[in-house]
């Protein structure tokens, strides 16, 4: 009860010194992390520009075990291969998202079959729920009437969104089958056409807005 305590004190700390910068998440187990490195930098200019957020252009980087990861309202993580969370980091991450936290997991083709086996180590009496084209983080600001958007085709299935839902709040969403990270990146790396870019950035700042004012 005194660790837990302790970890609420952080949230509250972390919240009020540092409540908008977001920050990427550094997790073990062989998986690029750091993939998509120029991402988010532009998904927060587009977003202070187009939607009126106020984040700091300049992202952290930070573990799930780490006491720091409650300075962070906002946590992005993306990766192509093997994720692992040992016990401490699975405690530290829930503690993490049910005082007030939120996880976007982006899965950048290769990290799904590892994730949900880590997600239940996290949350195991929950599961990942489909959100339906109506939940209200597809019109947030930029309206998406279908849902989450396709991004980068890489096997012909349809983009799918999940998340898991701690009293009706949403603590975790996982994109899947989008990549939207691909899009969030400088236009000369993956050379997407400027209209699919747009989708991306879109749907990435309606995220960061429905989180920021949820």
């Amino acid at each position: 009860m005194k660790n837990l305590l302790l970890l609420y004190l952080f949230a509250i700390i972390g919240y009020t010194c540092n409540a908008q910068q977001i920050a990427l998440l550094k997790y073990n187990g062989g998986g690029d992390w750091y993939a998509n490195p120029t991402a988010l930098p532009n998904l927060i200019k587009f977003s202070n520009k187009n939607t009126g957020t106020a984040i700091d252009p300049k992202p952290g980087t930070v573990s799930p075990g780490a006491t720091e990861i409650f300075q962070y309202p906002f946590i992005h993580m993306t990766g192509h291969g093997n994720v692992f969370f040992n016990e401490e980091e699975a405690r530290n991450l829930r503690s993490y998202l049910l005082s007030g936290g939120f996880l976007h997991i982006d899965d950048n083709y290769g990290m799904n079959q590892y994730l949900r086996k880590e997600l239940k180590k996290v949350f195991p009496e929950k599961e990942l729920e489909e959100l339906p084209a109506s939940h209200p983080i597809f019109s947030s600001y930029f309206d998406f009437p279908n849902g989450l958007p396709k991004i980068h085709e890489h096997d012909n299935k349809p983009p799918q969104a999940y998340g898991i839902f701690d009293n009706d709040r949403l603590v975790l969403l996982f994109t899947y089958e989008s990549d939207l990270g691909d899009g969030w990146e400088n236009p000369e790396i993956h050379h997407d056409p400027e209209e699919v870019r747009q989708k991306a950035l879109k749907m990435g700042a309606n995220i960061l807005k429905y989180i920021f004012e949820n």
